[in-house]
This record gives C-alpha cells, structure tokens and sequence, in this order.
C-alpha cells in the first residue's frame, strides 16, 4: 500500500476522491479558511458523512508529505467497508448462528488489525466499529491483519449503542468485555452473540455497556490488571468458539 493510496492531498484531489465515491475516513481542514473550493469539499464531507477535523496550518504541514496540501488533507479507507446486513446474510448463508465483534473506543490501528486476524481464525461473520474515536481501515490496520481483511468485513456504524438495539431485533445478545462482570466460564455463550471490546485503558462506554446483556469477565490471576484489547477479543472469541464447538459435538 503506497502512501498515495491511503491519503490524499489538495484540493482537487480530495474534491474529485468524494465525488468518485471513494471512502473518506478523516477529514483535515485548515482552520478558518472558507474560500469556495474549500465549502465544495466541506459540502461533500457533510453529504459522505466523513469525520471533519479543523487544524492550523503547522498541523497540516507535519501531516503532509507532498507540501502541496493547499489546506487540506484527506484520509481514505485503505479498504472498502461492508454493511452490518452482509454479515448477518453471510452467517445464514453458512447455516450458522450469527457471530459479530463490535469495538468501542479501538483507535490503535495495530489493535484494530490484530482484532480483525482474531476474528477471521475464531470464525466470526464481521467486525463493526464506530465513525468516531476509532481507527478506520488504513494501510496499518491491513497489514497488522496479516490478509485477514480481505476476507474478513468490517462495518462502519454512527453510533454503536443504536446497531445493537437494531441487532437485538434481529435475536442477537451481547456481551461486553468488562473485568466487573461473570466469568466467561459461567455464562452462556452460545447462540446468535455479539461481543463488544473496549480500549485497554477506557474500557466499554457506559452507553454501550448499558445496552448489553451481560458483562463478561476473563479470570485473571497476575499482578496487572488489563490484558491489551486484542489479547482480551481473542481470548472472549474462543470461549464463544469452545462453547459452539461443545454444544454442537452435544447433538451429534
């Protein structure tokens, strides 16, 4: 992935980037500038949905690499993004319960990728992450996957605590990593489920906390108190996985 490809600089490149329908995940705009080709692209912004950034021109210039950002820079999705309606068709496809991870609060692009890898091995039918406070699908993100995001889809959601409740229609639970809640030994883990994981530090919002079912806590017995998130996902995704497999070899 060339440095092109992920970001893109000036005017007319980030205008005519919006208008082929490229996916913009951050934009970055020299603060207080409102000229007219600089309202064109904050209009297609707002219409694409795309995260805007007001930063001074120092800003700018140690984000830029062309020195021609003429006042604006744009990051682009590496990758496209799936709609969270895929996976649940791609889960029916296979004849299987629906298996999501949603992440609140994941910025670290490694951690991002990591969780996607963990994801594709454990069998889940996609990852769902929010627009804002998150890392998008960059270059990073792909490579720390390992090539796990070309087979793996991720969604892209405004707000994580409305696809839950949306989710919950369709007959999933959820549980969220929380070192407050159940061992994941004691709960129920099978059936249609999304697991929800939180930063190292903040942990799962209260908001999407409140909107689960469960907490679930992974039994912990050293000195520190947190494993990194995409230890933590991978560690929740194969309990999931050990009490499927349990549960299927009970009706054979």
């Amino acid at each position: 992935m060339r440095y092109e490809e992920m970001t893109i600089e000036g005017r007319n490149a980030v205008l005519e980037a919006f208008r082929s329908g490229k996916t913009i995940d951050k934009l970055f705009v020299l603060e207080r500038c409102q000229d007219g080709p600089i309202r064109s692209i904050l209009r297609e912004a707002k219409k694409h949905d795309a995260i805007i950034n007001y930063v001074s021109r120092e800003r700018l210039d140690q984000m830029s690499e062309s020195r021609k950002h003429q006042g604006v820079i744009a990051y682009a999705a590496a990758y496209e993004y799936a709609e969270v309606e895929d996976m649940l068709q791609a889960a029916e496809k296979k004849g299987e319960p629906p298996f999501l991870i949603l992440l609140d609060n994941i910025e670290d692009p490694h951690n991002l990728g990591a969780i996607i890898r963990t994801a594709n091995l454990a069998g889940a039918h996609g990852v769902i992450i929010p627009k804002r406070r998150a890392a998008g699908l960059t270059a990073a993100v792909a490579k720390a996957s390992a090539g796990a995001i070309n087979y793996t889809p991720v969604a892209k959601v405004t707000n994580l605590s409305s696809a839950i409740k949306e989710l919950k229609q369709k007959g999933l639970w959820f549980a969220c990593a929380d070192m407050g809640g159940s061992s994941m030994y004691e709960l129920d883990l099978k059936g249609p489920i999304g697991l929800v994981v939180g930063s190292e530090g903040e942990g799962v919002s209260r908001l999407v906390k409140e909107n689960c079912d469960f907490a679930a806590a992974i039994p912990m017995a050293g000195n520190i108190d947190s494993l990194n998130a995409s230890v933590a996902a991978g560690v929740l995704a194969y309990e999931i996985v050990r009490q499927r497999l349990a549960a299927a070899k009970t009706l054979q």
